[in-house]
């Protein structure tokens, strides 16, 4: 039986006024420590101000290169653990849109966290430069999720 009302209602959070982009503003959210959304902000602008240096002044190139790098990161499927006569499997299931754009902000700022570069902003430039070369700790990351699911895929009868 589901735990939860068939239709949850998703809550619009607008665009961000910089750039007039939704996903730079849920960015900016998840970012966001302790309500702290200035700071939060900051961080986010100052690695688009340095893709837009890496892109010549171009901030429509600079987008393109935030939205690739965004992109390079959604995973296509992961695995659930689901409990089968008396052991515990991991199957492989498709990741839903909202999941996968989730799991990838995550990733994106873990791996830009443990970068050792100066400041936040620069972390996080540098690990979205990475991620459109199919480089970086978060790309790393999702490899090792679709690897996990490729090694698990003969339990993909058990997912019903």
């Amino acid at each position: 039986m589901p735990r939860r009302k068939k239709s949850i209602l998703k809550r619009d959070i607008g665009v961000d006024p910089r750039y007039g982009s939704a996903m730079v503003q849920k960015l900016i959210n998840v970012i966001m420590e302790d309500g702290k959304k200035n700071v939060a902000r900051e961080i986010v602008y100052d690695a688009i101000d340095i893709l837009i240096k890496k892109a010549q002044g171009d901030k429509n190139k600079a987008l393109d290169l935030f939205y690739k790098g965004f992109e390079q990161l959604i995973p296509l499927v992961e695995v659930r653990p689901r409990r089968v006569g008396g052991s515990v499997y991991q199957i492989p299931m498709e990741v839903q849109q909202d999941r996968g754009r989730a799991l990838a902000m995550r990733w994106l700022i873990e791996s830009a966290s443990a970068r050792s570069d100066k400041t936040m902003g620069i972390r996080l430039a540098y690990e979205l430069l990475e991620a459109v070369e199919g480089r970086g700790g978060a790309v790393k990351k999702k490899l090792d999720v679709h690897r996990m699911a490729e090694s698990n895929r003969a339990f993909s009868h058990f997912a019903w």
